[in-house]
């Protein structure tokens, strides 16, 4: 994965860091902390200018953002009412869950977008509420910029920062990562047992 992350931006320059980033948000095992880690270390090394590099990898976030935004909008809410109306209890969904989210994106939505785009293993997800939940798009836009370029600042910063040792920085936020995805699973695996635990004892 190194060898051919390294490979697309050695080749791409700015372009290459675009594309990766587009690519990691639709598909979160190509990791941006190798990736932007990777753009600090050659900006440090006069390849890269380093605001190039972050605002690269932010133009790519954005745009990887948008598939999921595009097609959750187009779902939307009336669709994802009727399907969990429907097939709501094999995910452990009720309308009020969905209602209660509903209120709940509608009064913190700005928040959860922006903040979401920092943490590993929500970035690419955070795109569906926005869409499903109608976020205006200019509005989501900004806020997923803002996030994406923080995050994006941090990562290149650190592997500038760190220079050669650029990779010990994914060998930190990658298990943090994991750990974020682990404990969003048994989350949902304990909001599912719960919810059928209620239903078969009343």
């Amino acid at each position: 994965m190194y060898s051919l992350i390294q490979q697309a931006v050695d080749t791409l320059s700015y372009f290459g860091l675009v594309l990766l980033m587009f690519a990691e948000n639709l598909f979160p095992p190509i990791p941006s902390e190798l990736i932007m880690p990777l753009a600090g270390y050659l900006s440090s090394q006069g390849k890269l200018s380093l605001i190039g590099a972050i605002v690269a990898g932010t133009i790519g976030s954005v745009l990887g953002a948008l598939p999921f935004y595009g097609v959750a909008r187009w779902f939307g809410h009336d669709r994802m009412s009727a399907f969990v109306e429907r097939h709501g209890h094999w995910l452990a969904l009720s309308r009020r869950d969905l209602d209660r989210a509903d209120r709940i994106f509608k009064r913190h939505g700005g928040w959860i977008v922006l903040f979401g785009r920092l943490v590993p293993g929500v970035r690419s997800l955070i795109s569906l509420p926005a869409g499903v939940y109608a976020m205006p798009i200019g509005r989501f836009l900004l806020l997923t910029a803002s996030g994406s370029a923080i995050w994006s600042a941090f990562l290149a910063v650190a592997g500038y920062q760190l220079a050669e040792n650029f990779r010990a920085l994914e060998a930190y936020i990658g298990p943090a990562s994991k750990l974020v995805l682990g404990l969003l699973v048994l989350a949902w695996l304990y909001h599912i047992g719960k919810h059928y635990w209620r239903r078969r004892h009343g």
